[in-house]
């Protein structure tokens, strides 16, 4: 029998694993996975491979994959909005855009204040329409994952952009480098990864958690969990507002209290995931050169 791929911290995370459901590879012969978004109305799952500038598509229903997008502006993070419009962060192109019903690509932000954006890596949709996103310099440090580049703003900020005029303000303006975030289920939280580790050992290597007004400003930011195996990039929330986020030794289970209650292995470092399936119960996890799967007995908010 082979090695169970769960490690429990705490009684509860028993109730949210399944053991007859294993982890399954699902696609491999990627550089780097990164940003899966899973359309509920088409059952299938994109994700971005970065250094090979390209998104994937992956079909729940005959396990077929196919190219989604090439050249795809070393596109890093994405999700859908209320109108299951694609919404993409590009590293080449420094942007945010939003892929229309009809194919067409909009930009929502690529400057702020006169300047260019760094490399947008993650965004999330509120339930008001508005956007939100994480703008660190990992798409302009190298010719790797974008085009190397000073930093014309010299400050690494998360926006959000208004979706009655457009307009981008800065709503947190104190991270090293400002990674993945998330919104709580009724959204008076938002969470924020800061992997600035990666540029010193003395930097951040946690998920912030702030509390979100009536009108969309920030307040607290304190450290919400420290990571044990390298970074906490990309993460989602479940209904009961759990935390499951990526790390280098698979994906971390935290309790909304902060607590590490359990761990999904993965034999490869993980970027980013997102819950998919006709339940959403099912977690697409991004390891790394390959995209895995596996099945809950839990249920993730919308990817928004």
């Amino acid at each position: 029998m082979s090695e169970s791929p769960y490690e429990v911290f705490d009684e509860s995370f028993r109730k949210l694993i399944n053991h007859t459901a294993h982890v399954q590879k699902l696609h491999t012969g990627c550089r780097w996975t990164e940003g899966p978004a899973y359309f509920p109305a088409g059952r299938y799952l994109i994700w971005s491979d970065i250094p090979n500038n390209r998104m994937l598509r992956y079909d729940e229903c005959n396990d077929a994959v196919s190219i989604f997008r090439n050249p795809s502006y070393y596109s890093n993070g994405n999700t859908i909005d209320r109108q299951g419009r694609l919404v993409t962060c590009e590293h080449g192109s420094r942007r945010v855009t939003r892929t229309e019903i009809n194919g067409k690509i909009t930009i929502i932000a690529d400057h702020y204040d006169g300047r260019r954006l760094n490399s947008p890596n993650d965004v999330v949709v509120k339930s008001d329409g508005s956007i939100w996103f994480t703008d660190p310099t990992y798409g302009i440090d190298s010719d790797y994952e974008g085009g190397r580049s000073e930093s014309e703003s010299g400050a690494r900020h998360v926006y959000r952009v208004d979706p009655a005029n457009g307009q981008i303000s800065v709503v947190a303006d104190d991270f090293i480098q400002p990674n993945g975030l998330a919104f709580s289920p009724d959204e008076t939280k938002l969470y924020i990864s800061d992997t600035g580790r990666t540029h010193s050992n003395s930097n951040p290597a946690h998920i912030r958690v702030f509390n979100v007004t009536d009108d969309n400003k920030l307040s607290g930011g304190e450290v919400f969990s420290e990571c044990s195996s390298g970074l906490f990039d990309g993460f989602r929330l479940d209904e009961a507002g759990r935390l499951w986020s990526s790390a280098y030794d698979g994906v971390h289970c935290i309790n909304s209290d902060g607590r590490l209650i359990g761990k999904i292995l993965i034999p490869e470092i993980v970027a980013n995931l997102c819950f998919g399936g006709l339940h959403r119960n099912r977690l697409y996890i991004c390891g790394t050169t390959s995209i895995y799967g596996v099945y809950l007995f839990d249920n993730g908010t919308p990817t928004f």
